[in-house]
């Protein structure tokens, strides 16, 4: 039987190194241990041990995903750390089916089902004593059934805005937008984008004795005291506008909603808005100006959406330089004036002026932190629209997306590219980081 610990898809081989720990914080387990155990687990067939080990080294390396997938000669297992997949081991395929219906008892899921996929979720406490929620997907594929889990890490402290990467004047504009009484706070981006962490954070902050906040989640990910926290169940028609709807007869101050996702809800969460509610929830947009067209594009009026909205942040995730092998170089010409003319404008609110005197930028060497991938841990690039009367005028006027964009500029707001950019010259992220997530 052979094995395989990496980073990138080789061969079979013996050899094992370990990937890299996402964050500053030190494993309980060390990597070569878990490695190890892994490693023996599945030479010995002992399938439960083989699944808990699993999860307990994926959570050490804090990885978000657990991918098992079968191929014509072998299973890989593979776990997303730091929005990468990456290679992790890999095990015969005679022992995959036994692999699987472990995980599927324990995620309550049909043993005997293989044609359909199916949807679960376990809870289980790992070698190191953490609790896990996780949520399983399994897909019937031409090698087997494939399985992806989830990690929900309820022992995982919910981060403050700051240390999700909201800095400087954008923090200032998410504090006065999230003081109001009443409004809609729009969180926007991709899938995986960060959105449900931000919500969870902006909920901290507002999770006080003498308001009522109620939240609708498919599903709920983190379980937080003070909140009144629904599940969505579709298969009983309980949505995210139903839910609204009811959450209005239950006298909330606050309501977070999981998703827009049609007509029927943002209305209710508008209306809502309106009778003096303050409505959190996430959409589905590439940036800040487009959630407004989006949202006229479902059949809201101008003038509602210039009266409820309060904010939109747009958010994508990027991987911070690994502090432990971090070092400075000096940017080619070219990049340096390409950023002097993107920054060109920008509120010294946002960036400090002596960065651009000399601008220096951080890379990783690579070290045994950080697996040699020069990054380590991720962080947040934001671009935040607070809404004011004159993006509100332009609404009624049914204005396009470039001239609704360029009144957002005047009015403060700085870009994903602009404040990646600034993230880049304080020598939080790589450039390059910038360009991959910014088209």
């Amino acid at each position: 039987m052979a094995l395989t610990q990496v980073e990138t898809p080789p061969k079979i081989q013996p050899t094992m190194a370990a990937p890299a720990v996402s964050a500053t914080a030190e494993p309980k387990f060390s990597i070569p241990v878990l490695v190890s155990s892994l490693q023996n687990s599945i030479i010995a067939g002992n399938i439960p041990q083989i699944v808990l080990h699993m999860i307990t080294y994926a959570t050490n390396i804090l990885a978000s995903d657990i991918h098992i997938e079968p191929l014509e000669k072998f299973v890989r297992i593979r776990f997303r750390v730091d929005g990468v997949l990456r290679l992790i081991i890999e095990y015969p395929l005679n022992i995959h089916p036994a692999v699987v219906s472990r995980i599927k008892i324990m995620s309550g899921l049909k043993i005997d089902e293989q044609r359909v996929p199916q949807d679960g979720r376990l809870q289980i406490v790992t070698e190191d004593g953490k609790s896990l929620d996780l949520r399983v997907s399994t897909l019937p594929t031409v090698n087997g059934e494939k399985i992806v889990m989830r990690i929900q890490d309820k022992s995982k402290k919910i981060p403050e805005l700051d240390e999700l990467g909201v800095q400087g004047e954008n923090l200032n504009k998410m504090e006065r937008f999230l003081k109001l009484p009443n409004g809609v706070v729009l969180v926007t981006g991709p899938t995986g984008s960060g959105k449900t962490n931000t919500l969870y954070s902006i909920l901290r902050r507002l999770n006080q004795v003498g308001v009522n906040i109620m939240t609708f989640e498919d599903p709920v990910e983190y379980q937080m005291d003070g909140l009144n926290q629904s599940q969505m169940k579709p298969e009983i028609k309980y949505d995210f506008a139903s839910g609204l709807r009811t959450a209005l007869r239950q006298d909330p101050n606050i309501i977070m909603v999981g998703e827009i996702r049609d007509q029927e809800t943002i209305d209710i969460a508008i209306r809502a808005a309106l009778t003096g509610h303050l409505v959190l929830s996430t959409i589905h947009t590439n940036s800040a100006v487009g959630t407004l067209t989006r949202i006229t594009d479902m059949g809201v009026p101008g003038f509602m959406i210039a009266s409820a909205i309060r904010g939109i942040i747009a958010q994508r995730l990027v991987r911070k330089v690994c502090t432990d092998c971090k070092e400075f170089y000096t940017p080619e010409t070219a990049l340096i004036m390409e950023m002097k003319k993107e920054l060109e404008g920008v509120d010294e609110k946002h960036l400090d002026p002596q960065l651009l005197v000399s601008p220096k930028l951080a890379r990783g060497k690579g070290c045994a932190k950080c697996g040699n991938l020069g990054t380590r841990g991720r962080l947040g690039v934001f671009e935040i629209l607070e809404m004011d009367r004159e993006v509100g005028a332009l609404l009624l006027k049914n204005s396009p997306d470039t001239i609704l964009f360029d009144q957002a500029r005047k009015s403060g707001m700085i870009t994903l590219k602009q404040d990646g950019f600034i993230k880049a010259l304080r020598g939080e992220i790589p450039i390059e980081e910038v360009y991959r997530i910014v088209v």
